[in-house]
This record gives C-alpha cells, structure tokens and sequence, in this order.
C-alpha cells in the first residue's frame, strides 16, 4: 500500500498543505490558506497549513486532526484505510470524498 493515501483514499501527495510542508514553502501556504478559507467559509490563516499526512505521526491541519469524521471513524475502527473497513459500499461518511472522486475510491480499492 502506498503510505500517503489518506484513510478516505485521497493521495496525500497531492495535498497543498502536504506540500507546502514538505517544501517549507511558505508562498503555497498563503495561496492555500486563501483558497480553503473561501472554499470553506472560515478563516484559514497561512501557519495552519501544515500536514505530514493523515496516516503517518506529525503535524496535521487541525481539519484533518482533529474535525475529519473519516480520519476519526477509520482511527476508531483500526482499520489502515476505509478500504479495508466491510462497510465501504454503505458508508455515508466516506461517501463525502469517493462519490465524486474516482481516484480516491480507487486508492481505497487497490490499497487494501
């Protein structure tokens, strides 16, 4: 399994804030900042934007640590990603990310 797929399937790589982190690249953390505070309708400032993925220990945005109902549920079940979880086709949770994202489903399906 790759070890940057997120418990819903998203490639952590992709992420800006893992980006950014990655990079120390402060330019991506005001770009993202701007973009995930209008996109979400709150106030990200650029020192938020800090993630080593949600899997893996170190730092995560506080969405992603604390406030993901897929990071806590998959975190509670023990379960590596929602891939492995029976409740897959069913669940409503993961459904948020998968239903509109094939890749992610995808990770889900082949990182068992």
């Amino acid at each position: 399994m790759k070890e940057n797929i997120a418990y819903c399937g998203l490639d952590c790589d992709k992420c800006d804030a893992y980006i950014a982190t990655v990079k120390n690249d402060d330019s991506l953390r005001e770009k993202t900042a701007k973009y995930w505070s209008k996109l979400n309708g709150v106030t990200i400032l650029p020192e938020q934007i800090n993630c080593e993925g949600c899997r893996r220990q170190g730092v995560k945005t506080v969405y992603c640590d604390s406030l993901c109902p897929i990071r806590r549920c998959a975190t509670e079940k023990g379960v590596v990603t929602c891939g492995n979880c029976d409740k897959l086709g069913e669940c409503q949770t993961v459904a948020i990310v998968v239903a509109n994202n094939e890749e992610a489903l995808n990770n889900l399906k082949r990182n068992k």
